[in-house]
């Protein structure tokens, strides 16, 4: 299923926007919902949202919140994805039985990447996925400067895997330089939806790339579902169409 393409006005727009598609997916699904979220700065905003004017619009106790990727951090730690994301949007308001860390307190990134790996298929009852059946309901992705999506960086080995759905990644290719551990493609293509986040000038250039059909990691990363690329203007290339 091709990918779409929303280009909103500016920062603002991006994290409401993305806050408001979230909230759709909860609505949509009368039982347990599964969010995967995403790290860096892209979702800073849209954090703020949801944990101040949009929070009583969330069903804390059924909402199950996930990680795409992590650095091989404590949780604590000021660079850790899933860290931000509690103390910005889940602390104080989703159960902690809802709440999914990647265990970066564990001996190795395999250790790491195994225990996620069977928490995530505990919480969708199977060992392989099925794609009449996703893993998630929504993922939110964002874009790096060398095309990287996740932890999966350009020419990487865990692009090509196909069994494992968590792996770990001793080099990133891009600040800050820590371990990671990292969803797979087949993993994060298990949901109803993907999001990508796309905001800023300095995304404009590896956007282009993206949207030219380069093989990056970004471009091969897609729902078996719906894909959607929400894009501020700043971002976007001189040369596509703002529609």
């Amino acid at each position: 299923m091709a990918a779409r393409r929303d280009i909103v006005a500016d920062a603002e727009a991006l994290a409401r926007t993305a806050a408001e598609r979230l909230l759709a997916r909860i609505e949509a699904q009368p039982g347990r919902v599964a969010i995967c979220l995403t790290g860096g700065s892209g979702p800073k905003r849209m954090f703020e949202l949801l944990a101040g004017e949009f929070a009583s619009r969330i069903p804390w106790p059924r909402v199950h919140w996930f990680i795409g990727d992590e650095r091989f951090v404590p949780l604590d730690d000021a660079l850790s994805n899933m860290g931000t994301a509690q103390r910005m949007l889940l602390d104080g308001r989703a159960p902690a039985e809802t709440i999914h860390p990647i265990p970066t307190a564990m001996a190795t990134l395999d250790d790491a990447a195994l225990t996620y790996q069977r928490d995530l298929q505990a919480c969708y009852g199977a060992d392989r996925l099925n794609p009449a059946r996703p893993l998630f309901d929504l993922v939110l992705m964002g874009l790096g400067p060398d095309g990287h999506t996740a932890s999966l960086f350009p020419d990487a080995p865990a692009l090509a895997e196909e069994l494992r759905w968590v792996v770990g990644v001793e080099t990133a290719h891009v600040a800050p330089f820590v371990p990671r551990v990292t969803l797979t493609l087949p993993t994060l293509a298990s949901c109803r939806e993907m999001l990508f986040l796309v905001g800023g000038a300095e995304k404009r250039a590896v956007l282009s790339r993206v949207l030219a059909g380069e093989d990056l990691p970004a471009t091969r990363a897609h729902s078996l579902n719906e894909t959607v690329w929400l894009i501020d203007r700043a971002a976007l290339p001189e040369d596509v169409d703002a529609g």
